[in-house]
């Protein structure tokens, strides 16, 4: 009997720790009894703070309690912009997919393709490599060419946005970084002997970032790679459209051993 005595008295003494840790979680949440209104008002404040976490779960909040609100609604596409400053990547994403597929005619539409755009040119991006200047070109340029559909997508349907002409000069940057990796890639097929796989880097580079800057890298990769395959008549047609369009490249060229390898 003792022994059931002091069990039951255990049991009561962990319900009760579990009901006083309860009401305490209770109080310890300020935003119980806030209205949507406050909860929009307070995450918009803390993003202008610059307080992104906490205002990611403001935001979070007002869409648990109330989600279908029209601050909830608008609170969307801030929610994202939070994400997007806190450096989570993956949820800004999240957030402006659904904010575009719930709301595909806001009026804001052409800012979350915006947001998207940049969130996608940075996701990559670790903390030591915004300290430590790295070379663009070298980067997974998957996020790069998402981000260059996603900037391309406001310049087509939103052509008249605020954010159409920012759009289009980071398209331009975006370019030329594709381009520079194709070239990286190019380099490093070229150092280890696969010609082909180097030459089909510098034709892409021609057929799908013309007018870019490292055209006339893949012309010249062009060039020596059809010369290791023994291709002479596409080396010559490379080398004629270097020389026409960059010929101080060309005569540098020119004056480089015809291959590089030793004949077998």
């Amino acid at each position: 009997m003792a022994t059931m005595s002091a069990l039951r008295n255990t049991l009561i003494l962990i319900l009760l720790a579990v009901l006083i840790s309860g009401c305490g979680a209770m109080r310890q949440d300020p935003t119980r009894d806030w209205s949507a209104s406050q909860l929009y008002e307070e995450a918009k404040a803390a993003l202008e703070r610059g307080n992104f976490d906490q205002a990611v779960e403001y935001y979070e909040t007002l869409e648990a309690r109330f989600p279908f609100g029209r601050h909830a609604q608008q609170g969307q596409l801030e929610i994202a912009y939070a994400y997007y400053k806190a450096q989570e990547p993956e949820m800004a994403i999240a957030a402006i997919d659904r904010f575009l597929q719930m709301n595909p005619r806001h009026p804001h539409a052409d800012y979350a393709y915006y947001l998207r755009g940049l969130t996608n040119y940075e996701r990559d991006q670790s903390f030591l490599n915004r300290w430590i200047p790295q070379d663009q070109a070298r980067r997974d340029a998957a996020p790069l060419r998402t981000a260059f559909q996603d900037f391309g997508t406001l310049v087509q349907y939103f052509p008249d946005s605020r954010y159409a002409q920012d759009s289009r000069e980071r398209m331009v940057r975006l370019r030329n970084l594709l381009a520079a990796h194709e070239m990286h890639v190019a380099d490093f097929y070229m150092r280890r002997g696969a010609w082909v796989a180097a030459a089909q880097r510098g034709r892409y580079v021609l057929e799908h970032y013309d007018g870019s800057a490292s055209v006339p890298d893949a012309l010249e990769v062009m060039v020596r790679a059809y010369r290791e395959l023994d291709m002479d008549d596409l080396a010559e047609d490379a080398l004629r459209v270097l020389r026409q369009n960059f010929p101080d490249r060309a005569d540098e060229l020119a004056a480089l051993p015809h291959r590089i390898t030793a004949p077998a």
